[in-house]
């Protein structure tokens, strides 16, 4: 054996002893054993590795095993934390990763330094404004830096989906601390122009660059157009509930959303929180460990949850808002089935929520909203496209696919009807020839539909021989968008994103001019000019499959059971919950609190006669129930609280309040607590009636000399009275009405 092969097998065996001993894996996954090598070689590295691909262990395997410490430059405090803890939990020693940021105290930061000066740590994350402070960078210079990792590497780019001008001042900050370190840049996404952008802004010399395929073949993909805010959520709660246990992620535009998502899942019986950045701090931590130890299965969030999450075993991300980018979309989504299996991605698609985005940029810098608007034109295309939308998604990420048909998306498993464009295809790529390649998208297809649009006027192409070439075929505006989306598709033409999205003919265009032929394709779906009326086909009026025979029993028990309780019937049930009854058929008590206007109290006090007659009718006429409920909504907060105020006005009790709204006490405390912070008193004397009038004046004393609003501290100070948690909330409700209006 040559000493050039004996020297090959020993690095590898040295590897792989390493990759066991480390991480406990038997063998490296796609290119890692290549792009560890290649830092190890002290080459500056570039990777783009889809999310679940063991991009981490990309730098963080050579860290371990380099002389030395790797500084990580990393977005997100949140993200350290989990690497770092990811790191340390296979190793026996806590210093082996830290990390230093604005999160740690002074002693800690000097605990940090003091273990990176002794040499024992080998991996450090640092947010790239850590690296702004000039005592950071005087101490950095003097360790033993074995080489940079910069990860989230897109943050670089102006057309990455998490821009971050800091990361514009990397390199010079890394200049800097040691001009020879070599730099390893890693990233789940990015387009071309934002691979182009993190080369050049990093200044990565001679670099071996790893593009791992961006193909998920375990992801389900599927646009639902979102027609009615009742059709969408009623779909997402039948998604849901069909996956009960499974954990899941729902992506909306805003905070508000969330919360309001997250409250009607947990109406309906599914385990969900609310996730975004206007939380406090611990309550985020907190949620995000309930959702990676799978003591809730929803987390519903703004894109300020998610980076970085190691959990494997999402099972499904639901947008129900468009995203800001494909970029967006695709590492979003990425966040299901890490493991390999198979997990769904359905986008709730309206152009009203295209338009909401549009309108968000109206007051960013006039570069910013022209890069927004192609982002956000590149999003529409791909959620209106007919054709397989994986294909589509490698296509942009420019990642070349012969995929026709990937049988795992809802374009292909229900395909168009494909239309015959040759004539089309060759009237769009003679007008581009005639304009010479110097128009975008849009201009394109007014110059075919023959619009004189004042810039057509202007450079007098409504005199070309090609202007209005297109009207011959009798399509409107969408085919013609759509028909050069295809052929981007096809590769007749590409967008050059450095030329504005300027079209231009590729090499497969001029062949097709020279001799043209049959060619088919799938067309836009026209989710735009979707209303209402479109939907009654998909969603029923369900009365029509009601059961006349059961509802005029359940009628009848329903005045039996009234006149028991001598009560009115529409007190026990409503006709419209009897009529889901007849359709549903509920024969248990958890299906009965399913129906629409039943909650658990009026369930348990009236339910047991037409459960038990249901559970009876269904056996004797052999009835399979359908997959179905009715899907319980949450009453806005503002009308809650109108309810909350109107009765305790009436001085009703807490108890009966609670009842009628289906919540807890100390939810409904919570509430009121709300509507007097909110500046509206609430005379909550009749509840405080019970306690002695001398130890209710003495708290309220107290209450006056304290300087801050601490009830924990209160209850404390009052440990040996005889007054519930509870009723210290209602005594400082008192005081604040009496005191603080």
């Amino acid at each position: 054996m040559r000493t050039t092969d004996k020297k090959m097998v020993s690095e590898n065996l040295h590897l792989n002893n390493a990759l066991k001993e480390h991480f406990g894996f038997d063998q490296f996954k796609g290119e890692q054993k290549e792009i560890i090598e290649s830092i190890l070689n002290k080459n500056d590295t570039f990777v783009i590795m889809p999310t679940g691909g063991g991009k981490s262990l990309c730098y963080q395997l050579p860290a371990l095993i380099s002389e030395g410490v790797t500084v990580v430059i990393s977005p997100l405090i949140a993200l350290m934390k989990n690497q770092v803890d990811l790191v340390r939990s296979f190793s026996e020693k806590e210093q082996v990763a830290h990390f230093l940021n604005s999160s740690l105290t002074k002693a800690q930061q000097r605990q940090v330094k003091g273990d990176l000066e002794n040499g024992i740590t080998r991996l450090l994350y640092v947010a790239p404004e850590t690296l702004t402070k000039e005592e950071n960078i005087e101490f950095l210079s003097g360790l033993n830096i074995s080489f940079f990792a910069v990860d989230e590497a897109h943050c670089i780019s102006e057309w990455g989906h998490d821009f971050r001008p800091e990361y514009r001042k990397l390199r010079e900050m890394m200049k800097e601390i040691g001009k020879d370190i070599p730099i390893i840049a890693l990233t789940a996404t990015a387009t071309p122009k934002v691979q182009d952008d993190i080369v050049k802004n990093l200044e990565l010399e001679n670099t071996n660059t790893f593009i791992a395929s961006f193909n998920r073949p375990n992801l389900y993909y599927e646009i639902v157009p979102k027609i009615n805010k009742n059709q969408t959520l009623r779909h997402m709660v039948r998604f849901i509930s069909k996956n009960k246990g499974k954990s899941g992620v729902i992506y909306a535009l805003n905070r508000r959303t969330t919360e309001e998502l997250a409250a009607m899942l947990m109406a309906n019986g599914i385990k969900a929180v609310a996730y975004h950045a206007g939380l406090e701090s611990g309550l985020r931590a907190k949620r995000q460990d309930q959702f990676l130890k799978d003591e809730v299965d929803v987390i519903v969030a703004t894109i300020a949850f998610g980076m970085g999450i190691d959990k494997p075993d999402v099972r499904f991300v639901l947008h129900y808002d468009v995203p800001k980018s494909i970029e967006n979309y695709y590492q979003e989504t990425g966040r299901a089935g890490r493991d390999g299996l198979k997990s769904s991605c359905i986008l709730y698609y309206s152009y009203k929520d295209v338009e909401k985005l549009e309108h968000l940029m109206r007051d960013k810098p006039l570069s910013e909203r022209e890069m927004g608007a192609q982002l956000i034109d590149e999003m529409l295309a791909y959620t209106e496209s007919g054709a397989c939308r994986r294909r589509l998604l490698l296509h942009y990420f420019g990642e070349k696919s012969n995929i026709e048909n990937c049988g795992y998306c809802d374009n292909c498993i229900n395909p168009k009807e494909p239309l015959d464009v040759k004539d089309s295809v060759k009237i769009i790529l003679d007008a581009v020839k005639e304009l010479h390649e110097k128009v975008g998208i849009n201009y394109l297809v007014d110059f075919v539909l023959g619009v004189k649009t004042p810039q057509i006027i202007t450079y007098k192409h409504d005199q070309c021989k090609t202007f209005a070439s297109g009207q011959i075929m009798e399509m409107d505006a969408p085919f013609w968008q759509s028909l050069i989306r295809q052929m981007m598709l096809e590769g007749f033409i590409r967008k050059d994103i450095e030329e504005y999205g300027l079209i231009k003919i590729t090499k497969e265009g001029e062949k097709f001019l020279k001799n043209p032929f049959a060619i088919k394709v799938p067309l836009n779906h026209e989710y735009r000019d979707m209303d209402e009326s479109d939907l009654e086909n998909e969603v029923t009026n369900e009365t029509e499959h009601l059961d006349p025979v059961l509802f005029e029993d359940l009628m009848k028990i329903r005045e039996k059971v009234a006149r028991k309780h001598d009560i009115p019937p529409y007190t026990v049930f409503f006709e419209q919950s009897l009529e889901d009854m007849c359709s549903l058929y509920p024969t248990n008590m958890e299906e009965l609190q399913r129906i629409y206007g039943v909650n658990q109290g009026k369930a348990l006090k009236f339910g047991r006669p037409f459960i038990n007659h249901i559970a009876t009718y269904v056996e004797e006429h052999d009835i399979i129930k359908p997959d179905d409920f009715v899907m319980k909504n949450v009453a806005s907060k503002s009308g809650i609280k109108v309810f909350i105020i109107q009765n305790i006005d009436r001085q009703i009790p807490l108890e009966n309040i609670a009842s009628a709204k289906n919540l807890s006490i100390e939810e409904l405390i919570e509430a009121m607590e709300e509507i007097v912070y909110g500046g509206t008193k609430l005379n909550v004397n009749y509840l405080l009636e019970d306690i002695d009038e001398d130890d209710l004046e003495e708290i309220l004393d107290y209450f006056r000399e304290v300087e801050e609003d601490n009830l924990e501290e209160i209850c404390a100070e009052f440990s040996d009275y005889d007054i519930e948690y509870e009723q210290f909330q209602l005594i400082r409700l008192k005081f604040l009405n009496d005191f603080g209006f």
